[in-house]
Order: structure tokens, then sequence, then C-alpha cells
């Protein structure tokens, strides 16, 4: 396995995405669509395109930091469903998608992929979220 020193966000996470900090394992990533709370955790470790593929404590780590996210940002965005994925198939980083799903919203009840172009943030709004987002980063105990 690829030693942590090597790890390098992909491009097409970097271009998607707007850095809100690191956990003790993770990157932690907002997506840019103001559709939906909408937050990534990408493992600070190269070469992984799997869980399974994690150390055993960077696995149970990463459930606890998944698990935290999820509960702080049901607790913030008060959401009806979180839904978390690892797909990879357009990326191939490994990286845990976490989005706050609400009744009625514009994909519910099927998936938020290619249902509509990405809304991205105004500048007004991503103020908005960092404001919303920064009880729950605390939770995960983020260093900026």
């Amino acid at each position: 396995m690829a030693s942590p020193g090597d790890f390098q966000l992909h491009e097409r996470l970097r271009a998607d995405t707007i850095g809100l900090g690191q956990s003790r394992l993770c990157e932690i990533r907002l997506m840019n669509d103001s559709t939906w709370p909408w937050v990534l955790l990408v493992p600070g470790v190269a070469g992984i395109r799997e869980i399974y593929q994690l150390q055993a404590d960077q696995q149970h780590q990463l459930l606890r930091e998944s698990s935290v996210l999820s509960q702080a940002m049901m607790d913030v965005f008060e959401g009806d469903k979180m839904n978390v994925a690892a797909l990879g198939n357009m990326v191939p980083q490994l990286h845990l998608h976490h989005i706050v799903r609400v009744e009625g919203d514009p994909a519910w009840p099927g998936p938020v992929w290619g249902k509509q172009a990405p809304v991205p943030y105004s500048s007004q709004q991503l103020e908005q979220v960092r404001r919303q987002l920064a009880s729950v980063l605390a939770r995960l105990q983020v260093g900026v």
C-alpha cells in the first residue's frame, strides 16, 4: 500500500468540490451543488480505490468519521434520509458521498446522480453553508 505522504486529491474531485478541512483520516470536501447538502470524505491514503484496501484501523476510522458526519449533517439540515455511497465509477480514488435527502427534493426518491445539472453555490450561499457546516466540522475535529 502506498504511504499517506504520496496522497494527491483526484483532479475531478478538486474541480467539483470545495475544501472544508481535514479530519484525522480524510479530506472533507463540499460538492459544489447547492441542490443538496452534500459532503465527501476522501481518505488521505494514496492508491486506494476501495474501502477493503485500507488498513483495518483506517477502515474503522473511516466508518467513525462517516457516522459522525452523517449524524451531524442530519441534525443540521433536518433531512429525511442520509445517502452514503462509495461509487467511484467516474473517479477511481476512494471517496464517500454523504447526501442529505428530503422528501420532495428534485430527485426524490431516486438517486441524485444524473437527475439534473449541478447548481453551483453563489458566494452568499457558500458562506451560509460553511456557517451551517461549522458545527459538523467541529464534531469531526477538523483542522483547516
